[in-house]
């Protein structure tokens, strides 16, 4: 009996564990719900013609009004300066974050822009707003995801879109210069958002 007893508190403990590894679960976006798009040039949507970043193609394919917080060259400390003021000015349902590039091009440090990102969640997170993060690549050959984006995502329990920045900016028919994409390219990067919104249920 006592075995037993055992096994079961063993098993209720790795579900709960289990559950608390879940990203956070996403409220249906309501018609009139405001997702924030919120990052560097990579959310202005540097390298295409005005109205077709990735913001503004995810408008046109969630029939959200998604507002465009985008500021090219932007380091992760002057973004995490930025936001509240924007999460309190347009109270977003969804804040999409997509940071770190020029940290990571500058080879500034990998620590403090986790710091800064943790703070940009956390701000989002005591405002009671659903965070997604877009991963950012090395700049590297390679352009894999940097690894400190799962690392936050799988403490803080946010969703992440993972990979697809990077398989995009390794293919030189979605980029407009090195670090940029084009407006095949951010068309793209919007459609692997707005999947990311459908498959957890916020669309």
């Amino acid at each position: 009996m006592k075995i037993f007893t055992t096994l079961c508190c063993s098993l209720v403990l790795f579900a709960l564990v289990a559950c608390d590894s879940d990203p956070q679960k996403i409220s249906t976006l309501r018609p009139n719900d405001v997702i924030l798009a919120f990052g560097d040039s990579l959310t202005l949507g540097v390298g295409t013609e005005p109205g077709l970043g990735y913001p503004e193609q995810l408008y046109r394919l969630t029939a959200r009004q998604v507002v465009n917080a985008g500021v090219s060259g932007e380091t992760s400390a002057d973004g995490a300066r930025r936001l509240p003021a924007l999460l309190d000015q347009y109270e977003p349902e969804v804040v999409i974050i997509c940071h770190g590039g020029n940290d990571l091009l500058r080879k500034l440090d990998r620590q403090t822009l986790r710091a800064n990102l943790r703070n940009m969640f956390e701000a989002a997170n005591q405002r009671k707003i659903a965070v997604v993060m877009i991963a950012v690549p090395q700049p590297d050959l390679l352009m894999n995801d940097a690894p400190l984006y799962r690392e936050l995502a799988d403490e803080l329990n946010f969703l992440l879109l993972e990979k697809s920045l990077g398989e995009l900016l390794r293919n030189p028919q979605y980029k407009s210069d090195a670090v940029h994409l084009n407006a095949q390219g951010y068309r793209k990067l919007a459609e692997a958002v707005a999947d990311l919104l459908y498959e957890n249920g916020a669309l």
